[in-house]
């Protein structure tokens, strides 16, 4: 099966457009490519079970952001701060250069 890739990177500032979190904002803090999901900071939060690994340390319950796919998050545009689709272009020095095409701006993370 082909990868398919994202127009997301890790530190990006997205919103869920999809799903029981739909509206809220978050940064990506990693991305999954084979699975095509992301975890985004304080989204999609679950709770984790922990065993005591011996008996100075006690059994808790950890909680932690999951991953969600791709397809429910939306970039937003550090420039016009909206939320729109990516392109892609190449520059005239040879790089290649993600863009938000309602403004036009290009999209760097920082």
């Amino acid at each position: 099966m082909r990868k398919s890739r994202t127009y997301l990177k890790a530190n990006d500032q997205v919103e869920v457009i999809a799903g029981k979190e739909k509206g809220r904002v978050g940064k990506i803090l990693k991305i999954f490519p084979d699975t095509q999901k992301a975890t985004v900071e304080r989204i999609n939060m679950i709770k984790r079970h922990t065993k005591a690994r011996d008996a100075s340390q006690q059994g808790q319950i950890v909680e932690r952001e999951a991953p969600i796919h791709v397809s429910n998050l939306q970039l937003i545009c550090p420039e016009c701060t909206q939320t729109g689709r990516v392109g892609r272009k190449l520059l005239e020095d040879g790089t290649k250069v993600r863009f938000c095409k309602k403004c036009g701006e290009s999209i760097e993370v920082k």
